[in-house]
């Protein structure tokens, strides 16, 4: 049988201790009157009083008793471990029963290592492990990411014959895919396949996943003889995790369809997938589907719901449900917050942010972005300021580059320009291009042509391959009206053959997905989307609309560049939405990029004229179209 060699063997195995001895105490024997009245799984108080019982009953030294009580608590939840360690320390002479579930006590406690050193003291004794011994150690191998020591534990179990057990092999499959070892795991797997279970398989798969080897995921998944929610959860969890929502999203579909019982994992990778597509409808049904199979709101699981709906525009039931919910963890907070920031609710995100404080819990990284973006969205400058200061003079958390892109983002479009060159200046980490971009951007708002010309070619230098930068610099030399380099800037854009980020909006309606780019003609109600284009041209023109084509880098007429703006991606989702909801419905619309300046201000036109609510999630922020004005109040 495969063995990972490790550096060093220290687990010595003494001579008495054969590959043919396996001494394995029956522990379903007949329960003693203390202990056969209790559950299958008591609790720790249910225990205790059962112990209280032995002990009154003069049964104390009786080893098999104390042996079932350790049993118990190595199997609940959550272990007490001082009183499961007395336990053990009160029995005489331990059996192999015994001391496998004060391993297993170990494995599951804050020292999972501690349960190599029990392994170690009973290999000097008489007591014979057995392969329930080697699963457990293996587990607390795994927990502690001691691969060196889960590797000598594998020595020790082939050389006593136990490798082969099926419930071994999978901890072991388990430990060397939690320590980045796939290619173990996956000798393991394939060493033997009359000795696989499904959560073989599973391990496996988890392998795999973890890995991000996603093709040889699917290609087992399809292998699989059987399935279990394990299973579906593991893939749906691969899909999402690697930004293959779509995918993830239809193997759900199809995880229903096979009547498969689901779980909280499930739902909430689901809800991720939801959340990142923006897609309501869809996490509105997973919501209703917690509600229908009585799911019990957990942290994990109402986290996930607030991150949807804020995600997907309905900021207001993320409040509801985040003031409901009976339990909150710091991630629920922080998801709380930086749903407030994305939707420009600075003061609001400030105000859960003190709250946070007051309830005790202690802020990280994620938080300040969080509390930072919201104050760059809002434009609350000064708060900015001395929360940036607050996280690394209280706090002692060092800024990372999301921290400085706020706080520049912030500086930038409130005009303080040089105190965000100077922050730029004074960082412990070079500055990356897309935090140039964000101040140049700054430039382009506040018509600061000279430093927006110094940056504009400093950025041509770190990324030549990103059409953005040549069209912001582009702008900056067009509103100083340097045609010349103008020109220069666009030849360089079309000698450098860059990597343009293709645009796209996604709005969901009645059930399915519909995706759009610019120009897109591919879609089977296309020709009714541009007679409504037509329309919506029409109706904006005859309320004072005047197109603003200075995002359009392209050596062009103007008609053909306001055509060209005509059939920007959002628009043609507008479009369609009006096309297909009802009168005075809500449009809702996904955007992977920043919306253009013209967008912009047409969706506004569009909601007044129309009377819509439009609400649009950018690359950026959300965007509230409603009677005329936007809830960014043109401040993005």
């Amino acid at each position: 049988m495969f063995a990972y060699k490790p550096k060093s063997l220290l687990l010595s195995l003494p001579k008495h201790i054969s590959n043919s001895q396996n001494f394995l105490v029956n522990s379903n024997s007949q329960l003693s009157p203390p202990l056969s009245s209790l559950p299958p799984r008591p609790s720790i108080p249910q225990t205790k009083q059962a112990h209280a019982q032995i002990i009154v009953s003069g049964l104390a030294a009786d080893s098999p008793l104390i042996s079932h009580l350790l049993c118990f608590l190595a199997l609940s939840p959550s272990t007490p471990f001082h009183y499961s360690l007395s336990l053990y320390q009160s029995i005489k002479y331990p059996s192999v029963f015994a001391t496998n579930n004060m391993i297993r006590c170990f494995a599951k406690s804050d020292s999972p290592p501690q349960s190599l050193l029990l392994f170690s003291s009973m290999l000097r004794t008489c007591v014979k492990p057995n392969n329930h011994t080697f699963t457990f150690l293996l587990q607390a191998c795994s927990r502690a990411l001691a691969l060196n020591e889960g590797a000598q534990v594998h020595t020790v179990a082939v050389k006593l014959g136990f490798g082969g057990y099926v419930f071994v092999r999978n901890a072991l499959i388990h430990l060397y895919c939690s320590c980045s070892r796939i290619e173990c795991s996956k000798r393991l797997f394939e060493e033997n396949a009359s000795s696989r279970d499904v959560v073989t398989w599973n391990s496996m798969l988890t392998a795999f996943v973890r890995d991000e080897q996603i093709g040889a995921a699917e290609k087992l998944f399809e292998e699989m003889p059987e399935r279990d929610v394990i299973s579906w959860s593991t893939m749906i969890s691969g899909y999402v995790q690697n930004g293959r929502l779509e995918e993830g999203l239809e193997c759900f579909k199809q995880m229903r369809e096979k009547g498969m019982r689901l779980n909280e994992a499930t739902l909430v990778s689901v809800l991720s997938a939801s959340a990142q597509l923006g897609l309501l409808e869809h996490g509105r049904l997973v919501h209703s589907l917690v509600e229908s199979l009585n799911f019990p709101l957990t942290v994990s699981l109402g986290t996930a719901l607030i991150d949807m709906y804020a995600k997907c525009g309905c900021i207001e039931q993320s409040k509801l449900l985040f003031k409901n919910m009976p339990k909150k963890d710091i991630w629920t907070w922080n998801v709380m917050i930086c749903g407030l920031a994305s939707h420009g609710l600075g003061k609001e995100a400030l105000a859960i942010f003190q709250r946070f404080i007051d309830e005790g819990f202690h802020p990280v990284n994620v938080t300040f972005i969080g509390v930072l973006g919201a104050c760059s969205r809002a434009g609350l400058v000064s708060e900015g300021r001395r929360h940036f200061k607050l996280m690394t003079e209280k706090y002692s958390i060092l800024p990372e580059m999301e921290h400085y892109g706020c706080m520049v983002d912030m500086l930038g479009r409130a005009g303080f320009l040089d105190e965000a060159v100077q922050l730029i200046e004074k960082m412990t980490v070079p500055p990356d291009p897309v935090l140039w971009a964000t101040l140049l951007g700054a430039c382009k708002i506040h018509g600061s042509i000279e430093l927006g010309e110094k940056i504009g070619k400093k950025l041509l230098k770190l990324d030549p391959t990103h059409d953005g930068h040549y069209v912001q610099l582009a702008s900056i030399y067009a509103k100083a009206r340097k045609w010349e380099d103008v020109i220069r800037v666009r030849r360089l854009l079309v000698e450098q053959n860059t990597n343009k980020a293709a645009g796209w909006s996604l709005i969901e309606a009645q059930g399915t997905v519909h995706k759009f780019v610019a120009g897109d003609r591919e879609h089977e109600r296309s020709l009714e989307i541009y007679k409504m284009l037509e329309k919506i041209g029409i109706r904006i023109a005859e309320s004072g609309y005047s197109p603003n084509v200075s995002s359009v880098l392209h050596d062009i007429g103007e008609e053909e560049k306001e055509n060209a703006i005509k059939e920007h991606s959002e628009r043609l989702a507008m479009a369609f939405g009006l096309l297909v909801t009802g009168a005075g419905d809500c449009i809702r619309i996904v955007k992977n990029l920043r919306v253009c300046e013209d967008c912009h201000e047409v969706s506004k036109i569009i909601s007044k004229v129309f009377e819509r609510e439009i609400i649009v999630r950018d690359g950026s922020r959300f965007h509230h179209f409603k009677d005329g004005k936007c809830s960014c109040l043109d401040y993005w």
